[in-house]
């Protein structure tokens, strides 16, 4: 029961493009029943597959304009997880990879405004211990923003 097979790539494809779609209309889409469908989704939550369904906000329309992308620089790579720590409790970081390469770890940050972007690196991301210096990229664009296309590679 946990082979992961075409169809479940199909309706992981359909979901991750429109999760409202339902069930029925899946089903439709692929030539299965929606209650097919209702029990492979099932399947790919219990596995796992599934992480959650989430709704996603276009944080310009209510007022946030900044979007930076945040190299940290550890003092050591052993404080990751302290340091991993400490930006969870920052509300403006939605995201932080620990990454190879120059960076030890690759952080996005959503902040209203420029002044507030500053306020959130003085204040709060430069005051974590273990943190040695970052270097901030704005994004002045985004242009690309979507779910990987999925297939079994045969």
């Amino acid at each position: 029961m946990d082979k992961i097979d075409d169809l479940d790539l199909q309706i992981l494809s359909i979901l991750s493009h429109d999760a409202d779609k339902s069930y029925k209309e899946i089903g439709e889409q692929l030539f299965v029943s929606g209650g097919t469908v209702h029990v492979r989704v099932k399947k790919l939550k219990q596995l796992g597959v599934i992480k959650s369904s989430q709704v996603i906000v276009d944080y310009e329309k209510l007022g946030y304009d900044i979007v930076a992308f945040l190299g940290i620089y550890l003092d050591k790579s052993s404080l990751y997880d302290e340091v991993a720590e400490g930006l969870l409790t920052i509300p403006e970081v939605v995201a932080a990879h620990y990454t190879t390469g120059a960076y030890s770890l690759f952080a996005k940050i959503i902040c209203k405004d420029t002044n507030h972007l500053r306020t959130v690196l003085a204040d709060k991301i430069q005051s974590i211990a273990g943190i040695q210096r970052t270097e901030t990229f704005i994004s002045l664009v985004e242009s690309v923003e979507r779910p990987l296309k999925l297939s079994s590679g045969k």
